[in-house]
């Protein structure tokens, strides 16, 4: 990255030095409802709003995300630390258990949605958006993951063999294969077929959720599998599965996404690719057609993954193709990307590398996951989460501090711009901010429309610097948001923030 900052005109720089305590300061952050102009998502003042957050999935027992523990205690913990988002699963097996009664009509469990709803208020109260995630993994318990209720899942007698645990079973179990043929064959069960009935489902969730100003967009199914699709059209390279992505899959999206446009005309909806995309397989999903489409992406390097090196450092290459990738989708379609899943590790050099990889390519991210939540199928138990238990307080050694020192990083929350280059290097812990002040639909921004940046105090427990080119800071000395106001000519403003010394 170039440097920012330039020292030679006076009247250029504006030089804030905070020492000491972070001041409390009135924190104006990105407003609801969020929307997007092309890549970016914009808040309601038509900022751009970079997000930053967690995963918060209930796999096991209730589904019910509150069972975790999870609280207003959380909540406060994320604004402190300036994490505005949460991925918040959503399991069909809880909301609607039973088939339909002798009415035709649903069964969806009024209780289960009121919990999901309880967790979305405490998060808005404290200025955190929500992506509600209709979750799956292995399609139900049967294939010894979670998703689609027992009625739902059609599997024709074949048997759940061989059991390998996540994600083998994709690759080898014959009744799991025959599970996502019939789904995707939308197949009649109770007078109805399985694609209806989910696009049904989320017509019941967007019903109850669409008036909720920081529920930021629906995510419509967690990282789909083509079912027994995926050995005949040779998915496993690097092209992905493109016969299935452009008719399926892309049919699949449209049909619950205007499921959901019947009763929520502007709620952002996020389509996900085949999981084979989260280890550097491309994606042909086609345009949603949607004004108010995104898409949510995950990556991770799994060892051998499609001849992949394995982890560690040398999976960069393929944590950048997923990336690129994802640029790639967003530049043809107009959706805005978003990493909605990557970590799920202890392995701080895996974490730092994918939320570097982010800030280079300018997208929002959600760590995997926020508590382990007796997950059954991740990368192994004790070493995904950040709290180890979200029933007990988020500090001491129920915090793994070293991890929140790498994804607490200073970052732009609210751009009054177009970004251009973000970066912040955790030795040094400096943030190099370049954003134009043209808005993305290519207008210019007010100049009294504040930037801000959010800056953590476990980054800087001394305080920081902050040196500016193109713009003057109007925060309080030492506030944890650090706002940013541009000159009246100026086209470009450049960012620095630095330890103070």
């Amino acid at each position: 990255m170039r440097r920012v900052l330039s020292h030679s005109a006076a009247g250029a720089l504006a030089l804030l030095i905070a020492l000491g305590c972070f001041a409390a300061s009135a924190q104006a952050a990105p407003r609801p409802p969020l929307e997007h102009e092309g890549r970016w998502f914009t808040d309601d003042r038509g900022r751009v709003v970079i997000l930053r957050g967690f995963n918060l999935v209930y796999k096991v027992g209730s589904y019910r995300p509150r069972d975790t523990g999870f609280g207003r205690d959380d909540a406060r913990f994320l604004r402190r630390h300036g994490f505005n988002s949460i991925r918040l699963g959503v399991i069909l097996k809880g909301l609607e258990p039973e088939p339909p009664g002798t009415d035709g009509r649903p069964s969806y469990r009024r209780g289960y949605i009121r919990s999901l709803a309880r967790t979305e208020r405490t998060l808005a109260r404290h200025g955190v958006f929500t992506l509600l995630d209709f979750h799956q993994d292995l399609y139900n318990e049967r294939f010894e993951g979670e998703g689609w209720p027992d009625w739902q899942t059609i599997d024709d007698g074949v048997p759940s063999e061989p059991k390998q645990g996540f994600p083998t079973n994709y690759l080898v179990n014959a009744g799991l294969q025959r599970a996502f043929d019939n789904f995707w064959a939308n197949t009649e069960v109770a007078g109805r077929g399985l694609q209806d009935a989910y696009a049904a489902a989320w017509r019941r969730i967007a019903g109850k959720f669409r008036s909720n100003p920081f529920v930021m967009g629906y995510d419509l199914i967690n990282e789909p599998w083509p079912g027994s699709a995926f050995g005949p059209q040779g998915c496993g390279n690097p092209a992905g599965c493109p016969v299935f992505d452009s008719t399926t899959l892309t049919e699949f999206s449209i049909r619950v996404l205007n499921a959901i446009r019947s009763v929520d005309p502007t709620t952002l909806v996020f389509y996900e690719p085949l999981v084979t995309f989260d280890f550097g397989a491309d994606t042909s999903h086609g345009d949603t057609g949607d004004a108010q489409a995104g898409f949510s992406f995950h990556n991770y390097c799994l060892p051998g993954a499609f001849g992949g090196p394995g982890s560690g450092p040398s999976c960069e290459s393929l944590e950048d193709m997923v990336f690129s990738n994802a640029d790639k989708q967003a530049e043809e379609t107009g959706d805005v990307p978003f990493l909605t899943e990557f970590g799920a590790t202890d392995d701080l050099e895996t974490i730092e590398r994918i939320v570097r990889l982010s800030d280079e390519h300018l997208i929002s991210w959600q760590y995997w996951h926020y508590c382990d939540c007796e997950d059954p199928t991740t990368s192994g138990p004790g070493i995904q989460s950040l709290i180890i238990d979200p029933a007990k307080p988020p500090r001491g050694e129920n915090l793994k501090r070293d991890k929140l020192l790498v994804l607490a990083r200073p970052y732009p929350r609210a751009v009054a711009g177009t970004p251009i280059e973000l970066g912040f290097d955790p030795g040094a812990r400096e943030l190099d901010l370049t954003y134009s002040t043209r808005r993305p639909d290519g207008t210019r921004s007010r100049r009294r429309l504040d930037t801000e940046v959010f800056v953590p105090r476990v980054q800087y427990p001394n305080g920081y610097r902050a040196e500016v080119e193109g713009g003057r800071v109007v925060s309080a000395p030492g506030a944890r948001v650090l706002r940013i106001e541009r000159r009246r000519r100026a086209a470009e403003v450049a960012v620095a923030v630095k330890p103070a010394p």
